[in-house]
């Protein structure tokens, strides 16, 4: 399942992110979304776990948590609408 974290510090890494899932079950990714030029911490991120029993454990378990003074919006993660990005041409 993947999983939606937001409200991430702009110090919080992807080790950390992926250390803080796994006390719920095997973490297969972990990835903090980043700006394009500047690499900051885009305030949210993805993890994905194989099963969807320890996924729902992780959402309940981490929903409000503190991670370096910030409350933590945990929730599945929803399909990207429109699908949109830019143009290319």
């Amino acid at each position: 399942m993947n999983i939606f974290v937001g409200n991430l510090a702009p110090e919080t890494t992807e080790a950390e992110l992926a250390e803080l899932f796994k006390a719920f079950g095997e973490v297969k990714s972990a990835q903090v979304m980043r700006e394009l030029f500047t690499g900051a911490c885009r305030g949210f991120g993805f993890v994905e776990m194989p099963g969807k029993q320890h996924s729902l454990a992780a959402i309940r378990g981490l929903n409000g948590k503190e991670l370096h003074g910030r409350p933590l919006k945990v929730h599945e993660a929803r399909p990207k609408e429109g699908g949109r990005g830019p143009r290319r041409r």
